[in-house]
Protein backbone atom coordinates (compact mmCIF):
# COMPACT_ATOMS: atom_id res chain seq x y z
CA UNK A 1 0.00 0.00 0.00
CA UNK A 2 1.32 3.23 -0.85
CA UNK A 3 2.68 5.09 2.09
CA UNK A 4 0.45 8.37 1.42
CA UNK A 5 -2.57 6.18 1.51
CA UNK A 6 -4.98 5.47 4.94
CA UNK A 7 -7.82 2.98 4.55
CA UNK A 8 -9.72 3.05 7.12
CA UNK A 9 -13.46 1.92 8.41
CA UNK A 10 -15.82 4.89 8.16
CA UNK A 11 -17.56 6.47 10.67
CA UNK A 12 -20.66 8.66 11.54
CA UNK A 13 -18.66 11.46 10.85
CA UNK A 14 -17.83 10.40 6.99
CA UNK A 15 -21.67 10.94 6.24
CA UNK A 16 -21.20 13.82 4.18
CA UNK A 17 -18.15 12.03 2.16
CA UNK A 18 -19.57 8.80 1.52
CA UNK A 19 -22.77 10.60 0.02
CA UNK A 20 -20.35 12.98 -1.92
CA UNK A 21 -18.71 9.71 -3.18
CA UNK A 22 -21.74 8.38 -4.27
CA UNK A 23 -22.82 11.34 -6.00
CA UNK A 24 -19.24 11.16 -7.68
CA UNK A 25 -20.28 7.42 -8.85
CA UNK A 26 -23.36 8.38 -10.09
CA UNK A 27 -21.97 11.22 -12.00
CA UNK A 28 -19.32 9.03 -13.70
CA UNK A 29 -21.91 6.12 -14.36
CA UNK A 30 -24.22 8.79 -16.20
CA UNK A 31 -26.71 8.68 -13.72
CA UNK A 32 -26.16 11.70 -11.98
CA UNK A 33 -29.75 12.30 -10.98
CA UNK A 34 -30.50 9.15 -9.72
CA UNK A 35 -28.89 9.35 -6.74
CA UNK A 36 -31.90 10.13 -3.85
CA UNK A 37 -29.91 8.82 -0.66
CA UNK A 38 -29.25 11.68 2.04
CA UNK A 39 -26.81 12.14 4.91
CA UNK A 40 -29.90 10.71 7.57
CA UNK A 41 -30.15 7.33 5.34
CA UNK A 42 -26.65 6.98 4.78
CA UNK A 43 -26.48 7.52 8.93
CA UNK A 44 -28.87 5.45 9.86
CA UNK A 45 -28.31 2.50 7.53
CA UNK A 46 -24.61 2.48 7.69
CA UNK A 47 -24.28 3.51 11.72
CA UNK A 48 -27.34 2.45 13.26
CA UNK A 49 -28.07 -0.18 15.97
CA UNK A 50 -28.63 -2.87 13.00
CA UNK A 51 -26.10 -1.54 10.30
CA UNK A 52 -27.09 -2.45 6.55
CA UNK A 53 -23.66 -1.82 5.35
CA UNK A 54 -19.88 -0.90 6.03
CA UNK A 55 -17.48 1.23 4.74
CA UNK A 56 -14.02 1.70 3.72
CA UNK A 57 -12.84 5.09 3.28
CA UNK A 58 -9.49 5.89 1.53
CA UNK A 59 -8.06 8.76 1.91
CA UNK A 60 -4.68 10.37 0.30
CA UNK A 61 -2.39 12.61 1.86
CA UNK A 62 -5.89 13.38 4.24
CA UNK A 63 -8.09 14.09 1.51
CA UNK A 64 -11.00 11.81 0.66
CA UNK A 65 -10.15 9.46 -2.48
CA UNK A 66 -12.28 6.93 -2.26
CA UNK A 67 -14.26 4.81 -0.81
CA UNK A 68 -15.78 0.67 -0.82
CA UNK A 69 -18.92 0.06 0.67
CA UNK A 70 -20.32 -3.27 1.40
CA UNK A 71 -22.31 -5.76 2.97
CA UNK A 72 -22.60 -9.39 3.72
CA UNK A 73 -25.03 -11.96 2.15
CA UNK A 74 -25.35 -15.97 2.81
CA UNK A 75 -24.44 -18.92 0.80
CA UNK A 76 -26.78 -21.63 1.69
CA UNK A 77 -25.80 -24.16 -0.66
CA UNK A 78 -22.22 -23.56 0.37
CA UNK A 79 -22.80 -22.89 4.56
CA UNK A 80 -20.87 -19.84 4.47
CA UNK A 81 -21.21 -15.73 4.69
CA UNK A 82 -20.40 -14.01 1.07
CA UNK A 83 -19.22 -10.49 0.94
CA UNK A 84 -21.02 -8.24 -1.46
CA UNK A 85 -19.08 -5.29 -3.22
CA UNK A 86 -21.80 -2.35 -3.46
CA UNK A 87 -19.80 -0.03 -5.00
CA UNK A 88 -15.79 0.70 -5.16
CA UNK A 89 -15.01 4.79 -6.26
CA UNK A 90 -11.98 6.38 -6.37
CA UNK A 91 -12.05 10.01 -7.48
CA UNK A 92 -10.86 10.59 -10.74
CA UNK A 93 -7.93 13.22 -9.22
CA UNK A 94 -6.42 10.47 -7.22
CA UNK A 95 -6.81 7.26 -10.30
CA UNK A 96 -3.96 5.66 -10.95
CA UNK A 97 -1.94 5.99 -7.42
CA UNK A 98 -3.04 2.54 -6.30
CA UNK A 99 -5.86 3.33 -4.39
CA UNK A 100 -8.53 0.81 -6.13
CA UNK A 101 -6.55 -1.37 -6.00
CA UNK A 102 -5.34 -1.21 -2.45
CA UNK A 103 -9.82 -0.68 -1.83
CA UNK A 104 -9.94 -4.19 -4.10
CA UNK A 105 -7.24 -6.07 -1.76
CA UNK A 106 -8.52 -5.04 1.90
CA UNK A 107 -12.25 -6.22 0.88
CA UNK A 108 -10.71 -9.55 0.23
CA UNK A 109 -8.84 -9.89 3.27
CA UNK A 110 -12.23 -8.47 5.42
CA UNK A 111 -13.57 -11.88 3.34
CA UNK A 112 -11.03 -13.99 4.40
CA UNK A 113 -11.28 -12.71 8.02
CA UNK A 114 -15.16 -13.37 7.82
CA UNK A 115 -14.30 -17.11 6.41
CA UNK A 116 -16.38 -15.51 3.40
CA UNK A 117 -17.15 -18.27 0.67
CA UNK A 118 -16.75 -15.59 -2.16
CA UNK A 119 -16.32 -12.01 -2.98
CA UNK A 120 -18.54 -10.61 -5.13
CA UNK A 121 -20.18 -7.77 -7.13
CA UNK A 122 -21.48 -6.17 -10.48
CA UNK A 123 -19.92 -3.90 -13.20
CA UNK A 124 -21.54 -1.98 -15.96
CA UNK A 125 -20.77 -3.72 -19.20
CA UNK A 126 -19.46 -0.50 -20.68
CA UNK A 127 -16.84 -0.10 -18.12
CA UNK A 128 -14.11 -1.84 -20.01
CA UNK A 129 -11.21 -0.39 -17.44
CA UNK A 130 -13.27 -1.45 -14.22
CA UNK A 131 -13.60 -4.93 -16.19
CA UNK A 132 -9.90 -4.84 -17.06
CA UNK A 133 -8.58 -4.54 -13.06
CA UNK A 134 -11.27 -7.08 -11.69
CA UNK A 135 -10.28 -9.61 -14.41
CA UNK A 136 -6.64 -8.93 -13.52
CA UNK A 137 -7.40 -9.46 -10.49
CA UNK A 138 -8.06 -12.79 -10.85
CA UNK A 139 -12.14 -11.56 -11.08
CA UNK A 140 -14.61 -14.43 -13.79
CA UNK A 141 -17.33 -12.78 -15.24
CA UNK A 142 -20.70 -14.86 -14.68
CA UNK A 143 -22.70 -14.22 -17.67
CA UNK A 144 -24.74 -16.95 -17.33
CA UNK A 145 -26.21 -15.39 -14.67
CA UNK A 146 -28.78 -12.47 -14.98
CA UNK A 147 -29.71 -9.68 -12.17
CA UNK A 148 -33.09 -9.23 -11.58
CA UNK A 149 -34.60 -6.62 -9.74
CA UNK A 150 -38.20 -5.41 -8.48
CA UNK A 151 -38.98 -1.36 -7.89
CA UNK A 152 -41.47 0.88 -7.07
CA UNK A 153 -44.47 0.21 -7.69
CA UNK A 154 -43.75 -2.91 -9.13
CA UNK A 155 -42.77 -4.13 -5.54
CA UNK A 156 -45.24 -2.44 -4.27
CA UNK A 157 -48.09 -4.72 -6.36
CA UNK A 158 -45.84 -7.86 -5.46
CA UNK A 159 -46.10 -6.99 -2.05
CA UNK A 160 -50.08 -6.68 -2.21
CA UNK A 161 -49.61 -3.13 -0.99
CA UNK A 162 -50.15 -0.77 -4.12
CA UNK A 163 -52.16 2.29 -3.72
CA UNK A 164 -55.69 1.18 -4.56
Amino acid sequence: MPNDLILRDAVPTDAPAILALIRDLAIYEKEPHAVIATEEDILRDGFGPEPYFRCLMAEWQGQTAGFALYFFQYSTWEGRPALYLEDLFVRESFRKRGIGAALFQRLAQIALERNCTRFQWECLDWNQPALDFYEASGAKVLREWLNLRVTGEELKRLAGTSAQ
